[in-house]
């Protein structure tokens, strides 16, 4: 029975360092898997940042066709070929149609106040009249938005 008793707080020793070895890897394991859950999750939000970025690259470089679709149509304006006007008026709304469906929108800036949060001021004008002071008077460039944020600021002339 003495044996026994010397035995016995050793066992309990033992059984208290495993347990706390166990404890102590237990903690470990939960740690490693909310750190992985961490990774998962960035991960796959960097991978639809990558995706919208991407997209936004798109639309910016496709910015200049429509550009060049406002000018065409303006100058075919005084045109007497009906056909010409249909048509280029044909491929800027489609265009212009699928793009807002991906999230474009236009900045109206012509007649708005000069806000630096989406105007890009090229040139001061003197106000024909006093209420269009600080107004924007004419719009150089188009500016646009895609999904809230502007991708590019309108350039526009503000009554001075």
């Amino acid at each position: 029975m003495a044996e026994e008793k010397k035995k016995n707080p050793n066992l309990r020793e033992k059984v208290k360092e495993l347990e706390d070895k166990l404890a102590s890897e237990h903690n470990d394991y939960l740690r490693l898997m909310a750190e992985f859950e961490t990774y998962r999750r960035r991960s796959a939000e960097d991978r639809l940042a990558l995706v919208g970025s991407a997209a936004a690259d798109t639309i910016k470089g496709l910015l200049p066709v429509l550009d060049d679709c406002e000018r065409a149509m303006a100058l075919l304006a005084d045109s007497s070929d009906e056909a010409a006007k249909e048509g280029t008026s044909l491929i800027y709304n489609k265009l212009m149609d699928y793009l807002k469906t991906r999230g474009l929108a236009v900045i109206e800036a012509k007649g708005q106040k000069f806000d630096t949060d989406l105007h890009e001021a090229v040139t001061q004008f003197p106000a024909p009249a006093p209420e269009q002071k600080g107004m924007v008077i004419d719009v150089v460039q188009t500016g646009y938005t895609l999904n809230g944020k502007v991708i590019r600021y309108a350039k526009v002339v503000v009554g001075a």
